[in-house]
């Protein structure tokens, strides 16, 4: 006999959808453990308070818009304090959602480190040991400081919601989609932004052209951002953080954050002692059930370092509870998976990307660049993309690229389409929806490029 059916470490939205299904729609007995808060990533370190941040950003642009549709309006200081306070409680309020939800699904909670003993073992961190016929490791990913002079200078995305106050300088250390974010965060409210990326172009592993269209934005609004420079030490000074790059600059900053990658959630669980495989970076080696090389152990979300997205963790989490105590087999999907970068302008993607559908073979590629209507009649010279990548023999549609206000919300519709096979013919017979940013996805007739 085992104390539990199903252990989970971890208690991220991986974690707590996995556990929910087993207990509540699996008749399982399940216990999570979390050291931290609950959660996980997503909602207490990541995209939901990321989210809320994009939104206060916003606000200067969309009052200077204002007045230019004729509202006497204007926007003065923002109030720090005033939003980490309301942001914190509504953490708080989630939190409590989230424990809620596995209250009522009959999971026990231990707010807990756990670590694994053996096979179908656990230990909390107070010397409790526990039994379960399966484990799920859910322990996400974190964010790192490279080994660097200084290093401790620096931050991570971790404690950019909990500042004691906004920098008048700051330094944003990336070319990813957290660091573009953040650097657009901080610029729109109100901080002297600037960026370093030691690639050529930010945003690597996107469309090209997309991204491209990002920089060049970024770079209008008054991002400073230095492609193919990188930070060789931090110092201390009296006016703040020097930054010494590998450019030969160096240049003083209130705030060094960091954005430069994440690393698997690994660390002293025992998992290698077990014989649980473990990548390079650190991630559990999974099979397509996300089942380790242990049998009674198995692992979801960022900790495998697949598709570190939201969720993909809860479609990971809810397929392994499916499989195991609803007797419904299910893998989860990790093909024509949607993302959206909350850059300003947003990058929306699905599919392949021009340079990855053209080494594959032949290719039609469809784009449309244009200013908005709203921000047109504003008088901001801001443009938008949109792209069509479609496959030369079958005219099947492999990739949507959308760069613009809104570019999230449209994209999460254009995947549904392309993960149907769609063919550009759908698109082309779809009737525009005017007028709008989006009716130009259905109104691209010949071509831009054919390769």
């Amino acid at each position: 006999m085992f104390d539990y059916d199903l252990f989970v470490i971890g208690g991220g939205s991986g974690g707590v959808r996995a556990a929910r299904i087993a207990a509540a729609e699996g008749g399982a007995k399940v216990a999570l453990a979390e050291e931290s808060r609950m959660g996980g990533t997503c909602v207490i370190r990541g995209c939901v308070p990321k989210k809320l941040m994009v939104f206060a950003s916003e606000y200067p642009d969309a009052v200077a818009d204002a007045r230019a549709y004729g509202w006497d309006a204007t926007v003065g200081g923002f109030d720090w304090v005033k939003f980490r306070t309301a942001l914190e409680a509504e953490l708080n309020r989630l939190e409590g959602a989230y424990r809620n939800t596995l209250k009522n699904a009959g999971v026990e909670v231990f707010d807990a480190r756990a670590t694994l003993v053996d096979a179908h073992r656990v230990r909390l961190a107070d010397g409790r040991d526990f039994s379960a016929k399966h484990i799920l490791i859910a322990t996400g990913g974190r964010p790192f400081v490279p080994e660097i002079p200084g290093a401790e200078l620096a931050v991570t995305s971790n404690e950019m919601f909990h500042l004691e106050a906004l920098p008048k300088r700051a330094l944003v250390v990336g070319g990813g989609y957290i660091a573009s974010e953040f650097a657009c965060i901080l610029h729109g409210l109100g901080v002297e932004t600037t960026q370093y990326y030691r690639g050529a172009q930010i945003l690597r592993g996107f469309d090209d052209e997309a991204r491209g269209h990002v920089s060049n934005a970024m770079r209008a609004r008054g991002i400073d951002i230095h492609c193919g420079t990188d930070v060789e030490r931090l110092e201390q000074t009296a006016e703040g953080i020097r930054a010494v790059a590998t450019d030969g600059t160096d240049r003083e900053f209130d705030l060094v954050m960091y954005a430069t990658g994440r690393l698997p959630n690994t660390g002293g669980l025992g998992l290698e002692a077990l014989g649980v495989g473990i990548g390079r970076k650190g991630e559990v080696l999974v099979d397509a059930w996300s089942q380790t090389a242990v049998p009674s152990v198995y692992a979801v979300g960022d900790v495998t370092d697949r598709i570190n997205l939201t969720p993909v963790a809860i479609r990971e989490g809810h397929a392994f509870a499916d499989t195991v105590f609803r007797g419904v087999p299910t893998q989860a999907d990790h093909e024509l998976v949607a993302s959206a970068v909350f850059t300003q302008p947003e990058l929306g993607s699905v599919g392949l990307s021009e340079e990855a559908a053209r080494a594959a073979g032949p290719v039609e590629i469809y784009t449309a660049s244009f200013r908005p209507m709203k921000t047109l009649f504003a008088g901001r010279p801001d443009k938008v993309l949109m792209k069509l990548v479609v496959d030369g023999a079958s005219k099947r549609v492999l990739g949507c690229h959308i760069v613009g206000p809104e570019a999230g919300e449209m994209i999460q519709l254009a995947a549904i389409a392309i993960k149907m096979g769609a063919t550009k013919a759908d698109f082309d017979r779809t009737v525009a929806v005017h007028p709008t940013m989006s009716e130009e996805l259905v109104t691209m007739r010949k071509p831009t490029r054919v390769f």
